[in-house]
């Protein structure tokens, strides 16, 4: 009997779930600064981020990405965020 694959599961920063990959934005901080991962491939330090408005008002609320980065995220990858959730909803 043939296997099933599974979606890999990863850890939501700000809600601290565990959620299927599809689910999730990943963010990435190269040299460039920090970039949202589309692919999911590029390498340097990663972070997802559940695909929820109301998460990413949490994750800027409680300042939970710069914590994970180590450094000031600026208010544009913020607007990207919501974008990308907003998205999501009309799909």
């Amino acid at each position: 009997m043939p296997k099933t694959k599974t979606e890999p599961l990863r850890m939501c920063a700000v809600t601290r779930e565990m959620l299927p990959k599809s689910g999730l934005i990943r963010l990435v901080k190269t040299e460039k600064g920090i970039l949202v991962d589309n692919e999911k491939r590029l390498s340097g330090r990663g972070v997802y981020i559940t695909r929820s408005i109301e998460v990413i008002a949490l994750a800027k609320k409680r300042k939970t990405l710069n914590s994970a980065f180590k450094c000031e995220i600026d208010n544009a990858i913020y607007l990207k965020l919501e974008e990308l959730a907003n998205g999501s909803r009309n799909q």
